[in-house]
């Protein structure tokens, strides 16, 4: 029984340390922009570039850097998981990028927001963006997700005419069928009623035959011959 305990602890240790171990190596940094490949912006306005990473060990000094056509546009770093992102020295009197200022700090301590601000989308701004991140805690794993803007005239209106008239299709057919119900609630009830005054009426008749009343079967009779 012993030897079956130990096997079953050194079972259990075994699977700690693997998922410890894919942990530290898979999971231990992840990078994303989003779900959405390409965000489109309206020439002139603003757009916010996403990034997120997470991090299952923690961080320390992690930094994170914008990569533009080849080019490094902002580049910040994130001190610790009580820390909020800010940029480094030379990034930070820039006019084209700059760091949201409502950004909140990490609820967990694993997921941590390096999302960039692009001001005034020009169309020479269209393009693949990459965001980088790098923890020092982690062995400087160094993981990347990129995301493509498009700086377009106007924005591109949905147009919602199928769904009204979809909207339209079905709430008809919902209110014909609840009318039919109502027909048919209202012919069986005048059914029911109808039988009911007639079996009244016949039963009434049949009494009055019984009890030799006028108009009766007895009065009908002819009187005897003398």
């Amino acid at each position: 029984m012993a030897g079956g305990a130990g096997g079953g602890a050194r079972g259990w240790l075994g699977v700690a340390l693997v998922s410890l171990q894919l942990c530290s190596v898979t999971l231990a940094l992840e990078v994303s922009v989003g779900k959405a490949a390409v965000i489109y912006v309206k020439n002139g306005t603003d757009v916010l570039l996403p990034c997120t990473f997470t991090s299952c060990i923690g961080i320390e000094r992690a930094n994170f850097s914008w990569i533009s056509n080849s080019t490094e546009i902002f580049k910040g770093i994130i001190k610790n998981k009580d820390s909020k992102p800010e940029p480094y020295p030379e990034y930070r009197s820039l006019i084209k990028y700059e760091m949201p200022t409502d950004m909140a700090l990490s609820k967990d301590n694993r997921e941590f927001n390096v999302s960039l601000l692009l001001l005034f989308a020009e169309f020479s701004d269209s393009g693949k963006y990459t965001c980088f991140v790098k923890n020092p805690k982690e062995k400087n794993a160094n993981h990347s997700a990129t995301i493509t803007l498009k700086v377009v005239v106007e924005m591109e209106k949905k147009d919602n005419t199928l769904t009204l008239i979809i909207v339209s299709v079905v709430g008809g057919v919902i209110g014909l069928l609840v009318l039919i119900m109502l027909i048919k609630k209202l012919v069986l009830f005048i059914l029911k009623k109808t039988r009911e005054k007639e079996c009244l009426v016949t039963s009434s008749a049949n009494d009055n035959t019984e009890n030799g009343l006028a108009g009766s079967k007895t009065e009908q009779k002819s009187a005897p011959k003398a």
